[in-house]
């Protein structure tokens, strides 16, 4: 099972990966990073998606209220598109506290989305956070 930097190496390996996080959306910070920030600095971009991560886990619209009282967020990412890249977020299930996520900049013409997606869902799955 990866821990934080076998899982960024992976994520950095699909096609198009431009950077790569794993962040604690509770306090904003990155407790692991790769490649480029897309704000250009890695805890800026952090706590810019942390921000992102705790909105949709928090609110009602996103699911929140239909969620079972695991911990877990009901949300499982969040894809946001650019006009020059897309920004996933997947949440990691934790036996804590669940407040993490892995966030991958992908860019827009050398990415395959679908792709992403589904490895970083394996990734998150398998990620070993001590």
């Amino acid at each position: 099972m990866p821990g934080i930097d076998e899982c960024l190496l992976e994520a950095m390996g699909l096609p198009g990966a431009r950077g790569a996080a794993v962040v604690d959306w509770t306090s904003g910070l990155a407790l692991g990073t790769i490649g480029e920030a897309a704000s250009g600095d890695h805890e800026t971009t952090a706590a810019e998606t942390a921000e992102l991560a705790r909105m949709a886990a928090e609110h009602a619209a996103f699911g929140a209220a239909d969620a079972p009282d695991t911990g877990a967020s009901p949300v499982e990412d969040v894809i946001v598109t650019s006009h020059s890249g897309y920004h996933l977020l997947r949440y990691v299930e934790t036996a804590f506290d669940s407040s993490v996520f892995v966030h991958l900049w992908l860019d827009r013409h050398q990415g395959n989305l679908a792709l992403a997606r589904l490895r970083l869902t394996q990734l998150a799955g398998a990620l070993v956070l001590s």
